[in-house]
């Protein structure tokens, strides 16, 4: 994907993420150097496909999440997004330019309705 911009199409834009170089989650994770774990990246990435979308996490489906890099404390986050024409968001989260995670998420179908 392409970086896309916040200005021009609706469809794509960047939203920078904010996670505090004290998270809880670099505890441990790794000691000596420590990195973001993968979840954390998720859960940023699922608050923004909601905000987005006004979608709850539970109403995307996760086609394919990779996690191709890390991010160390403190590092700035922007997630990239553009929405496909079928509703799905392509996404990519970047630490200091490099790919950190990147996905697919597609609405999920909320299935039939009752009578």
């Amino acid at each position: 994907m392409s970086a896309p911009s916040g200005a021009g199409s609706a469809s794509r834009g960047e939203t920078p993420l904010a996670v505090d170089a004290r998270h809880p989650a670099f505890e441990g994770h790794f000691p000596g150097r420590p990195i973001l774990p993968g979840v954390v990246l998720l859960a940023e990435a699922m608050a923004v496909l909601e905000s987005l979308a006004a979608r709850p996490p539970e109403g995307w489906t996760l086609a394919s999440v990779k996690f191709p890099g890390s991010a160390a404390p403190g590092e700035p986050l922007v997630m990239a997004h553009e929405r496909q024409d079928s509703g799905a968001v392509r996404w990519e989260i970047r630490a200091a330019g490099r790919v950190v995670a990147a996905g697919l998420a597609a609405p999920r179908d909320p299935g039939p309705r009752p009578p």
